[in-house]
């Protein structure tokens, strides 16, 4: 599962504005896997509890962005800088755009034995287990993926 927190100034977002920018991470992460899999987090901020450069984040916006990356993991350089590429111009309406500063960064690439989804281990990256559950947008139980494969 990819999980996203971003760590914002209250109020800095609007509810539209977070429903768009989770809708464009999980689009970007869609074509690869299970849509179910991305996770998108907003954690907000009072005036007082949230400071960039000793500054409140009133004075000079700022947000932080965490990722953890459970159902896929980077093999190379050009691999980790073609995805942070693809991911800065998908939040780029929500933050150079808006004059906003932001920091990223992945911070787990999860052992894939420590990871479960509703209590079952996920498929192999492109198979035809995970296509289903792709297909389904859900967990699918072993049994249930068995009668789907049967009827392909």
């Amino acid at each position: 599962m990819p999980l996203h927190r971003f760590y914002v100034p209250k109020g800095l977002y609007s509810g539209a504005d977070k429903s768009a920018i989770a809708q464009a991470i999980t689009d970007l992460y869609g074509a690869a896997m299970p849509r179910f899999y991305v996770a998108v987090f907003f954690v907000e901020f009072g005036e007082e509890d949230f400071y960039f450069s000793g500054e409140k984040a009133s004075k000079r916006k700022f947000v932080r962005i965490d990722i953890d990356h459970l159902a896929r993991t980077f093999t190379d350089d050009a691999a980790k800088e073609k995805f942070m590429a693809r991911y800065e111009k998908v939040l780029e309406p929500f933050t150079k755009a808006r004059g906003i500063e932001w920091e990223i960064q992945i911070k787990d690439q999860c052992d894939w034995a420590l990871w479960h989804e509703d209590g079952m281990r996920p498929p192999p990256p492109n198979s035809v287990e995970e296509w289903i559950w792709r297909k389904e947008n859900r967990a699918v139980p072993p049994a249930e993926v068995k009668a789907l494969k049967a009827k392909l």
